[in-house]
């Protein structure tokens, strides 16, 4: 049974998150504090983070940056703010989606199922038996380790950041739309907005490129998508 921590401080919304996912086999726990969660985290083993931004104590962002510094548990940031920036600055600090309030209760299920079933994806992909080294100028992708080394030093990514690295890496000089990454990274029932993909190939580029103002490994052709060059 897969395990979901749910770090929520409105007992009401927590309650009904978990009678939902309940509902559809899985087991659940509720934190209302942030100061709490990264213990219970070290403590236990869940298989998705369901994160409030507005937590008392530490606040989503707060633990979504050292939750990722340490760990690779898909991140599902609830938030009641409407704002882009909101959402964009939870992706950028690692989160793997967001869902506003007043959420339906089915699509946080969906997600989380979709989430949780990629994850399980990647690491029986990390489980294969082939080396997978992509080698792209002065970068050296290891799929198999799920590592990426820029100048000989190894830089961290959460998940989504290297799947869409890899993606791009794997299909060199092909010009890909942000709907596309969407379609290939997130899957075709994602239902946020291609923005998601601008923040994490920002993020992408500030590792491996020598100057992230004037890319020249991923390249954005104007109108079209992005771009990942052989260098």
């Amino acid at each position: 049974m897969y395990k979901i921590l749910i770090a929520e401080d409105d007992i009401e919304i927590a309650m009904l998150e978990e009678d939902y996912l309940e509902i559809n086999g899985f087991e659940t726990r509720i934190i209302q504090n942030g100061n709490s969660v990264i213990q219970v985290l070290n403590q236990e083993r869940f298989d998705l983070l369901i994160l409030d931004i507005m937590l008392p104590g530490k606040n989503g962002y707060e633990l979504c940056k050292e939750i990722r510094a340490e760990s690779e548990i898909p991140i599902l940031m609830v938030t009641a703010k409407t704002e882009s920036i909101d959402k964009i600055r939870g992706l950028g600090l690692g989160a793997d989606d967001y869902i506003s309030k007043p959420f339906d209760p089915a699509e946080l299920v969906a997600r989380v199922k979709a989430h949780i079933n990629r994850y399980e994806r990647l690491i029986h992909h990390r489980n294969e038996t082939t080396d997978g080294v992509i080698q792209i100028g002065h970068m050296k992708i290891l799929k198999k380790s799920w590592k990426v080394y820029v100048n000989g030093e190894e830089v961290k990514f959460p998940n989504k950041e290297f799947e869409v690295l890899v993606f791009l890496a794997e299909n060199a000089n092909i010009v890909f739309s942000k709907e596309q990454i969407v379609e290939q990274i997130w899957g075709y029932g994602y239902i946020g907005d291609s923005s998601t993909v601008t923040v994490h190939i920002n993020r992408i580029r500030e590792k491996i490129e020598e100057d992230s103002n004037n890319p020249k490994i991923i390249e954005t052709v104007w109108g079209a998508g992005y771009r990942l060059n052989l260098i």
